[in-house]
């Protein structure tokens, strides 16, 4: 799949999280438990497919960034390991611990999508930059 199309995908599926973000905040409570359910199954299979990748690419990528996908996916099962059990004991009086809680989870994995979005931009006129230097170089030749 060529850069661009991984930068439209990307975008894609920020536009739905932010949209499912919106809906979320109108909706019924047990129609929300749905949704986290659903975006914490969506989010366990993607963190899975990205561990498996990276175990794919170690040997054809960078290590740098089989170690940034592998450390990613340990973050994304911590995280949820932690809600899950902090939600098995939730009470009335933690309920707003908890909220704060999710939602300073929710920003980090918000910086740090911000932050790879950055690094993907970084990576990709990178890759352009290269290849016109290749060009020219061929065309000297």
């Amino acid at each position: 799949m060529a850069l661009s199309d991984r930068l439209a995908e990307l975008a894609k599926r920020t536009k739905e999280a932010e949209d499912g973000f919106q809906a979320a905040s109108t909706e019924a409570k047990d129609k929300v438990r749905m949704r986290v359910d659903e975006a914490s199954d969506t989010a366990r299979r993607t963190a899975d497919e990205l561990k498996r990748r990276s175990e794919a690419a170690k040997e054809q990528a960078s290590g740098r960034w089989g170690q940034v996908q592998a450390d990613w996916a340990k973050h994304v099962a911590n995280v949820q390991g932690k809600l899950a059990a902090i939600k098995a004991e939730q009470d009335k009086k933690w309920s707003q611990r908890d909220a704060d809680l999710a939602a300073a989870d929710a920003e980090d994995a918000i910086d740090f999508a911000l932050a790879a979005v950055d690094e993907a931009e970084y990576a990709t006129v990178d890759a352009v930059l290269a290849q016109m230097e290749a060009d020219e170089a061929a065309a000297k030749s």
